[in-house]
């Protein structure tokens, strides 16, 4: 069937349909915008897009409704040097599609220029090794009402859609690893048990692997490749594996539903640094054959070169107005049609170097402080990126973010190995940050600081104290790749043992690494699985490992430890001390005390002291508490912190004015079973936190 092509309206960007048909609008500075559309065969008709506004080209085609398989393809100049990379030999994705099906094929069809010849264009083909967008009907805006957790009573937990259920016994297999299969009640009893209140998805966008893992037989399994910022992944749909293109977008919109219905948000990751088509020798599939120079930052003493502050080959152009409403555009339609709650920012100071430098004041961020939707969702950066001296950014980012804390992993990892000169730090980092967020007059709070002690990029919990190297062989790269600043400590042996003492120390340090993480001010963010003792056999870097190195082996959880952390966590939101909505600093410092082993408080030598290991903290819940949105104050208990990362055990010493009331143990990372009430002194084991309760003010007269 033949189709005419209307001139059609410029505005929305992308792929509208209504009764009669659908308009295609794409932004390209290219000299004529051709529209590809497929028959079920693969048979293509092209449509020159007749309409131009400013670089938006655009055209309405009757007839043409949900379900059309289509592409575009951009004509112009191909003169790299100058930046200019059309070549309509080339089928490009629409960078709006909010639905894409099919695979990549890689090979020299998929260049943009000559294989002998960089500065030449290619004549192959690309349309048979190309996936194309999917014309999908408007849906309504989702009804049904977010949880809104205040930022201060999240609890982040950092999940991949495909790996949390791909071996899950209780989820239906044609179920499992997708969207369906995390909003199928088997998935969704774990969370709501263990009681966090966010989930963080690993990239959803559609990505595609890259070249050499396919080569290697793996895949991009992390997701951080992304080629479609407005589709969900189509290999993570139920419905696209039951043979229904297009499905992807309402199993996505109904997990979310569902995950809400259950109180939970979610939060996505997002990676707006960089896309698939990597340096200039990538693929051409989207944004480089539409307008290069829009899309990406080029070198300007070098317009063929671009400049990467990603590690991936490229780097997305902020400072351009058509890449920033693509980015704008695609966190309204998930925050505002796909309903999510959030956005954790991949390599985010990228996002800000409109002019080169980091720069928190740049057009992006100003965008999204001033866009009634965006600025009322959570905003989570990365706050580091790559290869410039300003590419370490904790604690530089607006105030309507919070970012995740790289000092509170590095200093908790660091303490509980008993490394020297950390006390300072340690104590910092379990009090908010403030050193970090406090300071700067921007009203930033102590959920700015997402702390964590391990995320997806590294080892996890397990690992973190099996294993003192890396363990990377099964990626291919003769263990080379991943870091090397591990900052674990295998606790004797290297890896896998049945050695009960080893076993157990293991266990007592993942103890005190979850009690730090759990109790600290700001957003705890726990690694998905860390509560059960998922591990990944030692591999630090399992960005391309989909397979039972990265799956959540639902046969081998660590019961135990599983309901440490979920006491924890009750302990954590039965508590509003422990999810402070302000820095306690001026009168309120007051709340937070500090004493030495001894029980007597501690002085400026004290702090000093390079191999202070030991400390206690008492913070008063009734003193100066927070308020409730209502006004209600939000009295607590009091508590007692005895820490000690001697590998002895210590005998602390409650404080004078502690001693006359009754404290009761409510945690022990030495020795979880240990009730009863605290004496004058208490036996606290090696590396290990107690913690002790006494009801405050509001709650003395019905005793502790």
């Amino acid at each position: 069937m033949s189709h005419k092509v209307l001139p059609g309206r410029s505005a929305p960007l992308g792929a509208t349909t209504d009764p009669h048909g659908t308009n295609f609008a794409v932004s390209s500075n290219g000299e004529q915008v051709t529209l590809c559309l497929f028959d079920a065969d693969g048979t293509e008709e092209r449509l020159v897009l007749p309409e131009r506004d400013g670089d938006v080209w655009h055209g309405f085609v009757p007839g043409v409704g949900a379900g059309q398989l289509y592409g575009l393809r951009v004509s112009g100049p191909y003169d790299p040097a100058r930046g200019l990379r059309y070549n309509a030999a080339k089928l490009l994705l629409d960078p709006y599609a909010r639905a894409i099906e099919g695979q990549v094929r890689f090979g020299p069809e998929l260049l943009g220029h000559a294989t002998d010849n960089p500065s030449a264009p290619s004549p192959l083909d690309s349309a048979a090794h190309m996936p194309r967008g999917v014309v999908l009907a408007g849906a309504p805006a989702p009804t049904a009402l977010r949880p809104q957790h205040a930022l201060a009573d999240t609890i982040v937990y950092e999940v991949h859609v495909r790996g949390f259920t791909a071996a899950h016994p209780g989820v239906p297999p044609e179920l499992r690893g997708t969207y369906a299969g995390l909003a199928h009640d088997a998935a969704l009893e774990h969370l709501i048990r263990l009681g966090v209140t966010a989930v963080e998805l690993l990239p959803v966008h559609h990505y595609v692997p890259e070249e050499f893992l396919v080569t290697r037989g793996l895949t991009n399994y992390w997701g951080y490749n992304t080629i479609g910022f407005f589709a969900p992944h189509a290999g993570y749909s139920a419905a696209v594996r039951a043979g229904r293109p297009g499905g992807q977008v309402e199993e996505f919109r109904a997990m979310v539903e569902t995950l809400h219905a259950a109180g939970l948000e979610v939060v996505l990751d997002v990676v707006f640094n960089h896309t698939a088509e990597g340096g200039p020798g990538g693929p051409t599939m989207c944004y480089r054959g539409l307008d290069n120079a829009a899309y990406y930052r080029l070198d300007p003493n070098d317009p063929g070169r671009y400049i990467d502050t990603t590690g991936c080959g490229n780097s997305v152009n902020t400072g351009n107005p058509v890449a920033l409403r693509m980015i704008m555009d695609s966190l309204r339609y998930w925050f505002g049609e796909m309903g999510v709650d959030g956005f954790r920012f991949d390599l985010a100071p990228t996002l800000g170097r409109q002019e080169g430098g980091f720069d928190p004041f740049s057009a992006f961020f100003d965008l999204v402080a001033q866009d009634p939707l965006i600025s009322q969702a959570k905003l989570i950066a990365e706050p580091w990126d790559v290869g410039r001296w300003d590419s370490y950014d904790v604690g530089r980012f607006p105030p309507l973010w919070s970012e995740w804390n790289g000092r509170f992993r590095d200093t908790t990892r660091d303490w509980w190995r008993s490394q020297d000169r950390m006390l300072g730090d340690f104590a910092s980092r379990l009090c908010g940050s403030a050193d970090i967020y406090g300071g700067r007059g921007e009203g930033r709070h102590p959920s700015a600081s997402v702390n964590f002690v391990t995320v997806h990029d590294g080892f996890t919990l397990a690992d973190l104290v099996s294993y003192d190297g890396k363990h990377n062989e099964a990626n291919g790269e003769g263990n080379r790749d991943g870091t090397d600043d591990n900052r674990s400590w295998n606790c004797g042996i290297e890896g896998a043992t049945t050695d009960p003492d080893v076993l157990a120390l293991r266990a007592r340090q993942k103890r005190a690494f979850l009690a730090t993480l759990l109790l600290s001010a700001g957003v705890p963010m726990l690694l998905g699985g860390d509560e059960s003792g998922r591990t990944q056999r030692g591999n630090n870097n399992a960005y391309c490992q989909d397979n039972e190195i990265t799956w959540f082996d639902w046969s081998t959880i660590d019961r135990d430890l599983l309901r440490f952390t979920t006491d924890l966590i009750e302990l954590r939101r039965r508590h509003p001390v422990f999810r402070r909505r302000r820095f306690l600093t001026g009168p309120a410092a007051a709340d937070l005390r500090w004493f030495t082993v001894s029980g007597t408080e501690m002085t400026d030598q004290n702090w000093a002291d390079p191999v202070a290991r030991s400390v206690s903290l008492w913070i008063d819940g009734s003193t100066d508490p927070d308020v409730d949105a209502d006004g209600t104050p939000l009295l607590d208990d009091d508590f007692l912190f005895f820490v000690n990362a001697w590998w002895e055990p210590l005998t602390f010493t409650l404080p004078a004015d502690a001693s006359a009331r009754s404290w009761d143990i409510v945690c022990d990372t030495f020795d979880p079973a240990r009730m009863g009430t605290a004496g004058a002194q208490l036996d606290v084991g090696p590396r290990s936190i107690v913690a002790l309760c006494c009801a405050g003010d509001h709650a003395r007269a019905a005793g502790c």
